[in-house]
């Protein structure tokens, strides 16, 4: 079961996976209520959650903490 929006905390890395894509994120700051800046572990780059989340969530959506 996927963690909801309101449980991220900044500094902890977390496993999203959505429409088959699946990244290694470190959460940076809180910029509003349901979004986050977020650091790519595998590109190092930066994104708003978001972004990510856009297109909404499919099937296979899963959000979990990993450290």
């Amino acid at each position: 079961m996927p963690l909801a929006i309101d449980n991220i905390r900044v500094g902890r890395v977390y496993r999203l996976v959505n429409f088959g894509e699946i990244r290694m994120l470190q959460v940076m700051e809180r910029t509003g209520r349901e979004n986050f800046r977020v650091k790519d572990l595998d590109t190092l780059e930066y994104y708003e959650l978001e972004e990510l989340l856009r297109w909404g969530k499919g099937k296979d959506y899963d959000l979990d903490e990993i450290r």
